[in-house]
């Protein structure tokens, strides 16, 4: 990972601009822009001055966010699916199915697994089309 990750301490305040953001948050302010389009919980709202100002809420989204991708090692698929799991109080909700998506890049004999069992699937499958 290039960037390095930043303590996780918000300063007590409403309002952050995107460069005070990506400073707490350790990543560069490119990154923010992006996952405002890939995760639908953070838009900004913007300035006089048309500068992306974040709420403390979404502030705390994103440490969520790159906690995910970069110490739990999900995919931007994973975490999208893993943060609507949660909900808002950030508990997992009962009601959520299993997702292979959610498992970590780095969990390798999970992948492994996941892997063989779709091999199995795909053969039975090309099984009864050679029928």
């Amino acid at each position: 990972m290039g960037a390095k990750l930043a303590q996780s301490t918000i300063p007590d305040k409403l309002y952050f601009k995107i460069g005070e953001v990506a400073k707490i948050i350790g990543v560069k302010p490119y990154v923010l822009r992006y996952w405002e389009t890939e995760f639908p919980d953070i838009s900004p709202g913007k300035s006089k001055t048309n500068q992306r100002l974040y709420k403390r809420k979404e502030v705390e989204k994103i440490l969520q966010i790159r906690d995910l991708l970069y110490r739990e090692k999900y995919t931007i698929e994973g975490a999208r699916k893993r943060i609507k799991s949660l909900g808002r109080g950030g508990v997992e909700k009962q009601d959520t199915p299993s997702d292979d998506s959610q498992i970590p890049l780095f969990d390798v004999g999970k992948q492994k697994d996941f892997l063989k069992q779709l091999k199995g699937k795909l053969e039975d499958i090309l099984g009864t089309m050679k029928h």
